[in-house]
């Protein structure tokens, strides 16, 4: 079979994988689990803003090559609408990442995790102030159920012990992020119609801008951070998987099924992060992971229907 001739085949399977909106949400969460780790395991080295702009500055390298040709023709369409691409690159990359970096020096991975499920809430409010869009029956209860299988996760099984958890600032920062990115899905949707990579290379190269004070007055007050193997690798991880392949995932998984439906997909987050400790650093699989798996998936599943035409 000649090159021309399997070409319609893999542009067809391409096709196929990025309208599955539910895989695509599940690998978002996944790697963004992977994030929260990574962000967690050089903390102490690398500075949050300078950790944020190596990460977005990476990833507007790895998209620039697929999106250069793109962004001539889509230019014109992005300088129409040029305060809310501004926006959206502000809640969505400088500013969400830089404050969950600086909360994971302060706070816990129980607590983050925690506060993580209050996600899909922001999503709904912001729904709900900037387009009028309100949760269903059935994606409020799903969010709920999968909030109870989170936290039976974290809790291990005891939910008792909930009340002897105790927040800080991190806390404090982090639910702050939650709250600002929960606008990003919604403002994704009243984006101007530009093809995705041009889409995420602006966002990407104007988020990496807005972070360049931030790095500089780090860079005058703190140590310079160490040249190793490991933040290389970490560095590396964070453009890749969390910022360029993630927020391919996410965009598309929103445009197909709306902010609010994509949503309960921040559930899946914590449930990834509970699945590598036990893979990566040996922790036991307990009864009370499997039914806090099982709740959240049906959770998910409930949350993500389409809602029944009236």
């Amino acid at each position: 079979m000649t090159v021309a001739a399997r070409s319609p085949a893999r542009a067809s399977r391409w096709t196929r994988l990025t309208d599955q909106p539910y895989l695509l949400l599940s690998l978002t969460s996944l790697f963004w689990a992977g994030n929260a780790i990574v962000g967690r395991s050089v903390a102490g080295e690398l500075a949050p803003a300078t950790l944020s702009f190596l990460r977005w500055s990476g990833a507007f390298l790895v998209v620039l090559p697929f999106a250069f040709r793109h962004l001539a023709g889509d230019w014109s369409a992005i300088r129409a609408r040029l305060g809310i691409m501004v926006l959206i690159s502000f809640v969505g990359v400088s500013a969400f990442n830089t404050l969950q970096y600086t909360s994971l020096q302060y706070t816990t991975a129980l607590n983050v995790l925690l506060l993580q499920s209050t996600g899909p809430l922001f999503v709904a409010a912001w729904s709900l102030a900037l387009l009028g869009v309100r949760l269903t029956l059935a994606q409020l209860g799903g969010i709920l159920v999968s909030m109870v299988g989170v936290m039976i996760i974290l809790l291990k099984g005891d939910l008792a012990a909930l009340g002897n958890i105790s927040f800080n600032r991190g806390d404090l920062i982090f639910l702050f992020a939650l709250a600002m990115f929960g606008c990003y899905p919604v403002l994704t949707l009243r984006r101007p119609a530009i093809n995705g990579m041009s889409f995420l290379a602006f966002t990407f190269g104007c988020g990496t801008l807005m972070l360049i004070p931030m790095v500089a007055w780090e860079l005058t007050t703190r140590p310079l951070p160490a040249v190793t193997a490991g933040n290389a690798l970490a560095v590396a991880y964070v453009a890749i998987f969390p910022s360029f392949i993630a927020y391919l995932c996410y965009n598309r998984g929103v445009a197909i099924i709306g902010a609010n439906r994509a949503a309960p997909f921040f559930h899946l987050i914590p449930v990834f992060g509970a699945a590598m400790a036990i893979t990566m650093l040996g922790e036991k699989l307990e009864p009370f992971h499997l039914v806090g798996f099982v709740m959240v998936l049906a959770g998910v599943i409930v949350a993500a229907r389409r809602p029944a035409s009236t």
